[in-house]
């Protein structure tokens, strides 16, 4: 844990500039050489995408509902369901662990996320942050990763709604030739079968996970972006 804290002061506030010029080394110049380190954007990320994510992360970790801060993973739903728009990223090692695709809520959209929602039954994908918790084995779905939605009112009932990490076949490149996108879930963010097991290993018991979407409405009202 100590490690974890360490790495994450040098986002939190300014240090000096490991080539020894003296030059101080600011929150946002960390951002941005993480960001270009790890060649994100290649990958379709976006640097805005990125600093929310770490926003949130910071303000997680401060309030001590993080177990293991090191490492952060982003759905970017504002991407086509046909890109490779998960991202699980190791900040101590600054490394790109995962890149796979991931499925959004049968009522959130067909090929891009549009609505979401934190209402039981809804079948749509929440915004937000959330923090994983312990894998389960379903009776339906086999090994899955609990989510634990932090912010009222947007995602909080995640662990009501049962929204889980979990595999399925409808969530692979073969369905997307097949269909022209992903399939969609009941509202969790479904990956691959072939990649469920090392990525739930990755960020299982107490990591950040931010699922985002260029909505005004859930960056406006989002305590832990604001």
């Amino acid at each position: 844990m100590r490690k974890y804290l360490l790495i994450l002061l040098a986002f939190l506030a300014p240090v000096m500039n490991r080539a020894g010029s003296g030059k101080p080394f600011t929150a946002a110049d960390d951002q941005h050489t993480l960001f270009a380190a790890m060649n994100l954007a290649a990958r379709g990320l976006s640097g805005e995408v990125f600093e929310l994510a770490l926003k949130g992360l910071r303000k997680l970790e401060q309030s001590g509902r993080l177990t293991n801060p090191g490492i952060l993973t982003i759905v970017d739903f504002s991407q086509s369901s046909k890109n490779k728009r998960l991202y699980v990223i190791d900040l101590i090692h600054k490394t790109l662990l995962f890149n796979t695709y991931v499925a959004h809520g049968r009522n959130t959209g067909e090929e891009f996320a549009t609505r979401f929602s934190n209402v039981t039954g809804s079948c749509k994908s929440s915004l937000g942050f959330f923090v994983t918790k312990g894998k389960i084995l379903g009776a339906s779905v086999g090994l899955s990763l609990i989510l634990d939605g932090m912010e009222k009112g947007i995602n909080d009932n995640a662990l009501r709604r049962e929204i889980i990490v979990h595999g399925a076949a409808y969530a692979t490149e073969n369905f997307i030739r097949k269909t022209g996108r992903l399939g969609r879930s009941f509202g969790c963010p479904s990956l691959p079968p072939d990649l469920i097991k090392p990525v739930v290993e990755a960020i299982k018991g107490g990591t950040c996970l931010f699922i985002y979407h260029k909505d005004d409405l859930y960056i406006s009202h989002s305590a832990l972006l604001n």
